[in-house]
C-alpha cells in the first residue's frame, strides 16, 4: 500500500527540445517546495525542429524512449508528464482585466481573483491559436498598484495586469499527439521557459529586474523579469545549432564531427584562447584526416555567437525593457550556454552581467549531479513547476495554470490517430 502511495507522488517532466527529448522522474523532496530527482534520460530525435513537430513517428518513437529509459532507472513508471513546449510558435503580450466587488462586505475571495483574471484573458484570437499561460503580474486595490496577494483584502474595484502566452493551435496538437502515440497523458503543456525560470531566476533577481535566456539548438528563448513577475517572452529563430552548422561548412566535416568538436574543444571568446592547440578530426567522409587550429575553430564560432547576442540585445531594446535588467543581469541556461566562453561573450556584447544559471541547492537535491546542468534545466523546472499549488509558483507569487484540457485517455488519443 505505502509502495502505490510513493509512486503516486513522483513528478515527471518532458521537454521536448530542438534535437532531443528529454524526460525526468522526482518526487517532492520536502514541504518547502523542493524536489529530489529520482532519475531521467535524454535521447536524440530527428522528429521535431524549433519546437514543432515535423515527424510524428520518429517524434513518439523518441518520447516513448526517453520516458521509458527514466523510467528505468528510477524503477517505477509513470503514466503522465509535464510536457515543455517552446518555439517561434509561441507569441506573448501583456494585458490588463478589472473586476467590481458589489457585496457589502468588499472582501476579495479566491473567485473574485479568479474573475479579475478571467477578464484579463478575454480577447479576441484567431481560431488557430489559442491561450497557453496567463501570469498575473501584480493586482490592483481601488488603483492602489503593487499587491501581490489580494484575497482576504478589501476594495470596490480590484484589477489585476496579466502576461498571456499564446500558442498555435495545429502545432500543439502534433506535440500533445506525439506524446499520446508515445503512449503517455499530458497533465498540461508548459511553456519552457516559464519553467525553467522557476528553477533559476531568484525572488530576488526577479524583485530588482533580470534576462533569462535559454539558448537551445535551434531558438532562444529570452524573458524578462522585474517587479517580482515575468514582463515579456519571446522565442527568437536561432541557437546553438547555427555554430555546429558554420563549424561542418567551414571544417568540411560532418555535422555530428561538428558537434563533437564544438562540445569538447570550442571556444567562443578570445580570452580563453590559451595558445593554439591542434584538434584532431576526420573531413566530410569520415576518413580523411584533419588537423584544425583551435584559433581557426574560434574564428568560425565566434562571428555567430556575438550574432546570436546581438539578436538578442536588439530584441531587447526593441521591447522597451533594456534598462529594466541591468540590476539582476542576465542569468543564461540550455545546452549552448555550456561552451566555453559564452558567457564572457554575452557579457560583452549585452553589456550587463551574465551568469550561468544553476538551480539553488535548496530547491534540488539529486545523487547524480549531471542533472543540475544547464542542459537539463527545462525538464527539472516542470518538476518544480508540476509540484507547485495552483496559484502560487516556488518563490509565491501568482501563476493561474490553465485547466488541463490537454488531459486525455491514451486509447482515445490512438483512436484519433488511427
Amino acid at each position: 500500500m505505502m509502495k502505490r502511495q510513493a509512486k503516486q507522488l513522483l513528478v515527471a517532466g518532458l521537454d521536448v527540445g530542438s534535437g532531443r527529448i528529454t524526460c525526468l522522474i522526482g518526487e517532492p523532496a520536502s514541504a518547502t517546495g523542493s524536489v529530489k530527482v529520482l532519475g531521467g534520460a535524454s535521447v536524440a530525435c530527428r522528429g521535431v525542429k524549433g519546437g514543432v513537430v515535423i515527424n510524428i513517428v520518429e517524434a513518439a518513437a523518441a518520447a516513448t524512449r526517453a520516458v521509458e529509459e527514466a523510467e528505468s532507472s528510477v524503477g517505477a513508471t509513470v503514466s503522465q508528464v509535464w510536457l515543455g513546449v517552446r518555439g517561434s510558435h509561441l507569441q506573448s503580450f501583456n494585458n490588463r482585466g478589472a473586476f467590481n466587488i458589489a457585496r457589502t462586505d468588499r472582501e476579495i475571495t479566491a473567485a473574485d481573483v479568479d474573475a479579475v483574471v478571467g477578464s484579463a484573458k478575454a480577447i479576441p484570437l484567431s481560431s488557430d491559436r489559442e491561450i497557453l499561460h496567463v501570469v498575473p503580474q501584480g493586482f490592483a486595490l481601488d488603483r492602489q498598484r503593487g499587491v501581490p496577494h489580494p484575497v482576504g483584502m478589501e476594495a470596490s474595484l480590484l484589477e489585476v495586469d496579466v502576461h498571456l502566452i499564446t500558442a498555435s493551435s495545429a502545432h500543439l496538437n502534433n506535440i500533445m499527439k506525439t506524446v499520446g502515440q508515445a503512449g503517455f497523458q499530458v497533465v498540461e503543456p508548459v511553456y519552457g521557459l516559464l519553467a525553467a525560470g522557476e528553477l533559476l531566476v531568484t525572488p530576488e533577481e526577479k524583485e530588482l529586474g533580470s534576462l533569462l535566456i535559454d539558448l537551445g539548438g535551434q531558438s532562444v528563448s529570452i524573458g524578462v523579469y522585474c517587479e517580482g513577475a515575468i514582463k515579456y517572452s519571446k522565442e527568437i529563430p536561432i541557437g546553438a545549432d547555427f555554430i555546429t552548422r558554420d563549424l561542418a561548412v567551414g571544417l568540411k566535416t560532418s555535422i555530428a564531427t561538428a558537434e563533437r568538436i564544438k562540445v569538447e574543444h570550442g571556444i567562443a571568446h578570445p580570452s580563453l584562447l590559451n595558445g593554439d592547440a591542434d584538434v584532431d578530426c576526420h573531413g566530410i567522409d569520415g576518413r580523411t584526416p584533419l588537423r584544425i587550429k583551435s584559433s581557426t575553430m574560434m574564428g568560425i564560432i565566434l562571428p555567430r555567437v556575438e550574432e546570436i547576442f546581438m539578436v538578442v540585445a536588439e530584441d531587447l531594446q526593441n521591447s522597451s525593457y533594456s534598462d529594466v535588467v541591468a540590476p539582476g543581469g542576465a542569468i543564461l541556461t540550455g545546452g549552448g550556454a555550456l561552451m566555453r566562453g559564452t558567457v564572457e561573450a554575452a557579457h560583452q556584447i549585452l553589456g550587463m552581467p551574465v551568469r550561468l544559471g544553476v538551480p539553488h541547492p535548496d530547491m534540488v537535491t539529486t545523487s547524480d549531479e549531471k542533472w543540475l546542468s544547464p542542459v537539463y534545466s527545462t525538464a527539472l523546472g516542470l518538476l518544480l513547476y508540476g509540484m507547485a499549488p495552483r496559484w502560487a509558483s516556488v518563490d509565491g507569487r501568482a501563476v493561474q495554470r490553465q485547466k488541463p484540457v490537454w488531459m486525455r485517455k491514451v486509447s482515445a488519443m490512438l483512436e484519433e490517430l488511427f
